[in-house]
């Protein structure tokens, strides 16, 4: 992210410090992550210290200081989900995309994440792509999910083929 284009977020809060979470989601909804530079840019130009930057970017769960992947998946393992099979969900996504609940693909294409609850338990277990919800899902129906939102260049998951 540029100079320039991290001045264009300050500017539509009007250069205010106290916009700082404001500014900061703005950052992440472009990089898909709280890259270094454009916090040390973020200190300077607000006249905030890093540090205090850093507590509010590690403070809450949404922003992440690591490379997210384009889309972004997150399995339920709340109770509901977790005594339909939503164990088995995530380890047929770790399986499919090689990384673990946390981890990013190396072609930042997919980001895996479990969460305790998406409040829909009548239809789990839940996985949720971008947003898109997917209901009852089975271990076989996974691969057909990620194939909807992750067919890179070279075809396949993760660059498989």
């Amino acid at each position: 992210m540029t100079q320039s284009e991290i001045n264009g977020i300050i500017d539509r809060y009007e250069g205010k410090g106290s916009s700082i979470l404001a500014i900061l989601q703005d950052v992440q909804a472009k990089e898909k992550y709280l890259p270094k530079e454009a916090l040390e840019y973020l200190g300077e130009r607000l006249h905030i210290p890093l540090n205090r930057i850093y507590r509010i970017a590690t403070f809450y769960r949404a922003f992440s200081l690591t490379p997210r992947g384009r889309h972004e998946i997150q399995v339920c393992l709340g109770t509901a989900c977790h005594v339909r099979g939503g164990v088995r969900i995530v380890d047929r996504v770790t399986t499919e995309l090689r990384i673990r609940p946390g981890e990013t693909t190396p072609n930042r294409q997919f980001t895996l994440d479990t969460v305790n609850c998406l409040g829909v338990c009548a239809s789990g277990p839940i996985m949720v792509v971008d947003g898109h919800y997917f209901g009852k899902m089975s271990t076989a129906q996974v691969k057909g999910v990620l194939d909807q939102f992750g067919t890179d260049k070279k075809g396949g998951l993760n660059g498989k083929n």
